[in-house]
């Protein structure tokens, strides 16, 4: 049986492609992107180019006022807290329902495991399967409205966890092991008390970035795991 081939448009490609170049950091904070050098990058016009980078400001990976040259979005403090903060609403809930169903997504047990199995030791190598954990989770639920909500965070949230990995803020131990509590306590219906161990998964993480961007870290930055000692 022949492979399935995706085809993706060329502002798809582009796009995908200075996604990654900004989750490595190789496009730092603040760097101008202008539609000339995209459109010198990767040999297309200026409009393809344009669109490339506008899909990428709607992300909020990239930003740009108006009559302004986009630059990768820098962010700080603040900035962090809102972004946990939104996603840390969405998944708490999805967690009190799926546990409420006993509803263990096979798709996040999967991405667990692959971040079990990581034997690299590259940092930056957690973050598809975290992600994926977390989407999994929120598109168990299966609203579509609500997948989508959290799909216009996913561009920021994976940003932060590049930063989290890429400064080596976290253990991959720790990060797998409270995942798999998560998933333990959904499949016995404890779904608040999986909302309480996400709210501090998240918020370690958090605290831990504001930090390392130099803003104040709260109390979460430092509190230990009982499932890990770190």
């Amino acid at each position: 049986m022949p492979s399935r081939i995706t085809a993706v448009s060329i502002v798809e490609a582009i796009s995908a492609d200075l996604r990654s170049r900004i989750f490595a950091g190789e496009l730092e904070s603040s760097q101008a992107l202008t539609e000339t050098d995209v459109a010198s990058t990767y040999e297309v016009a200026r409009p393809t180019a344009k669109a490339s980078i506008e899909k990428l400001v709607a992300e909020g990976l990239l930003a740009r006022g108006v009559h302004k040259t986009a630059r990768v979005a820098e962010l700080g403090p603040d900035s962090v807290r809102d972004i946990y903060l939104a996603r840390a609403y969405l998944e708490s809930e999805v967690l009190r329902r799926l546990a409420s169903a006993r509803n263990v997504p096979a798709e996040a047990i999967r991405a667990n495991n692959d971040i079990a199995a990581l034997k690299t030791g590259a940092p930056l190598d957690v973050v598809e399967p975290d992600m994926r954990f977390h989407t999994s989770l929120i598109d168990a639920v299966g609203n579509e409205r609500i997948s989508k909500m959290y799909r216009s965070l996913v561009g920021e949230v994976r940003l932060c966890m590049s930063r989290i990995q890429s400064l080596h803020l976290l253990d991959t131990a720790l990060i797998q092991a409270e995942h798999q509590k998560i998933l333990e306590l959904i499949e016995t219906g404890q779904g608040e008390a999986a909302a309480l161990l996400l709210d501090e998964h998240l918020g370690r993480a958090r605290e831990r970035l504001v930090a390392a961007m130099g803003g104040k870290a709260g109390p979460e930055a430092d509190v230990p795991s009982e499932l890990f000692p770190e």
